[in-house]
């Protein structure tokens, strides 16, 4: 289930311009993008502006089994995931991807803050989720270990109705 983001730069971009044209992101880019925004979301690394008297999320004894330190101890766990996602990344991909997929911010915006020409954004973008699919294991098409190849556990198909005749 897609994640509701104010700028809809990724799902434009991942889709097609016209009949004969390609779209700019695979469907894997996209899962990638997704991966990477909850993984942000549950290190809480973007500050609440609001109030929320929400128990679950206060740790009130009503809430749903969740206290402070469990979520304390996720949110640890998701950074220490993005620290090792962006060990592994160019900085520069990182920053558009972080800017991008977490703070939600559009591809000239991103190209204006970081005074970097026209659509260039765009293509560290790509190259960004790429390599960060990868890192996820996500490729363009599925690969298994048979390589799509029909394996059954019985030698020869047995006859559904067995021949009963004299």
């Amino acid at each position: 289930m897609p994640i509701e983001r104010g700028d809809d730069s990724l799902t434009r971009l991942a889709s097609r311009g016209g009949k004969r044209e390609a779209a700019f992101l695979a469907p894997h880019h996209l899962a990638a993008a997704e991966r990477l925004e909850r993984l942000i979301l549950r290190a809480q690394l973007m500050p609440r502006v609001t109030m929320s008297y929400d128990p679950t999320r206060i740790g009130g004894r009503n809430g749903a089994g969740n206290d402070a330190l469990s979520a304390t101890e996720a949110s640890a766990a998701a950074r220490q995931k993005l620290n090792a996602l962006a060990a592994n990344l160019p900085s520069d991909c990182w920053g558009v991807l972080f800017d991008v997929c977490g703070l939600g911010k559009g591809l000239q915006l991103v190209e204006t803050e970081r005074r970097w020409p026209r659509r260039s954004a765009k293509l560290v973008l790509r190259i960004g989720l790429d390599q960060l699919a990868g890192q996820f294991g996500l490729s363009p098409e599925a690969k298994g270990a048979g390589h799509g190849v029909t394996r059954n556990w019985l030698e020869t198909r047995l006859p559904l109705i067995a021949d009963e005749s004299p």
